[in-house]
């Protein structure tokens, strides 16, 4: 099943649509924002739409996906966005509009597709954070996610030099998977004290 609406407490999570490009540029188009994320704050509408069927239109055209716009439930209108990829990696990621930080809500979002990833049978999920933005592995950490190791990437297209941390979850049982592609891709890679 491709991104089934998920409900929380006070959330509503569900795909986006076009409808929701001035929403989706708010979040996309802020530096503080975007400022640990693999992309550069998008200029105007044009490129939001462009990013809205790269990332969404096309993931939901997929047989399975979990792509969402995160919404509060008063306005069903897009703050945020969260996300499992079915690649390899089962990468998570998020990002949330900064009026909306410190009040647990990716938290909240978290937790939910957690559970129907987990549900629908994926194995495991990781997720990556920047050294230098410990407060999204807090994030990780809260959804049962373990630190694995860390490893030094030269990140595109910023093109600026990134100390990675990856974090694991493990639905099946086997707590002794580590996903290693990382560990071998990147050269400088060790494990930290955290």
């Amino acid at each position: 099943m491709n991104t089934p609406m998920l409900e929380t407490e006070r959330l509503i999570l569900r795909k986006f649509t076009e409808n929701d490009l001035e929403a989706l540029f708010l979040i996309l188009k802020d530096e503080e924002v975007n400022r640990f994320l693999p992309w550069f704050p998008m200029k105007n509408l044009e490129e939001t739409r462009e990013f809205y069927e790269e990332r969404y239109a096309a993931q939901y055209a997929k047989p399975q996906g979990y792509a969402y716009a995160i919404c509060l439930k008063e306005d069903d209108i897009p703050i945020g966005y969260i996300k499992v990829d079915m690649e390899e990696n089962h990468d998570f990621g998020y990002g949330l509009r900064k009026e909306f930080w410190h009040r647990g809500i990716v938290t909240e979002a978290g937790k939910a597709v957690v559970e129907q990833v987990k549900k629908d049978g994926l194995t495991y999920i990781t997720a990556t954070h920047d050294k230098e933005n410990p407060r999204s592995g807090n994030v990780m950490k809260k959804l049962g996610m373990k630190y694995c190791y860390s490893y030094e990437e030269r990140w595109q297209p910023k093109d600026i030099t990134v100390i990675f941390r990856m974090y694991q979850l493990n639905f099946d049982g086997n707590d002794d998977r580590v996903y290693k592609k990382y560990w071998y891709q990147y050269e400088n890679h060790f494990v930290e004290e955290i």
